[in-house]
């Protein structure tokens, strides 16, 4: 009889490693706040030329969204209307993302350690399941 993955590492295994991997990352991830600053006044991209910064607001990325969908609105194959509000929308969702925060809340370092031991242990175990094992050892 096979095992996980088709090899004889065995089921149990798979699956005590599988719950382990899935109980840390799950603990993890929950212990990391995301936040973000995002607004249509805030500076999302910029650049700099001739000595002065420019910063690109969320706000700005707005004007040629409006005008392509506008454009697109009074004639739906007018391809630079397209450009516009695509381009628009492009800009806007890696500007929001790019103003993403992760940060990892205050805890134990027993915490820290729990979540590690159970997140790489799970995936070793799981690995281990994978892997043929030698009939000498069966």
């Amino acid at each position: 009889m096979k095992g996980a993955g088709g090899s004889s590492g065995g089921v149990g295994l798979f699956f005590i490693g599988l719950v382990m991997m899935c109980g840390g990352f799950y603990m993890l991830l929950n212990a990391i706040t995301v936040s973000s600053n995002f607004g249509l006044g805030s500076r999302l991209f910029g650049f700099s030329g001739f000595g002065s910064n420019v910063g690109i607001t969320g706000g700005m990325i707005m004007i040629p969204f409006i005008f392509g969908v506008g454009m697109i609105f009074y004639n739906s194959k007018n391809l630079l209307g397209w450009i516009l509000s695509i381009g628009s929308i492009t800009a806007l969702i890696f500007g929001v993302i790019s103003t993403v925060r992760f940060n990892l809340r205050t805890m134990s370092s027993f915490e820290l350690i729990v979540i590690l031991v159970l997140a790489v242990g799970g995936i070793g175990l799981f690995l281990r399941s994978l892997k043929k094992i030698d009939s000498k050892y069966s």
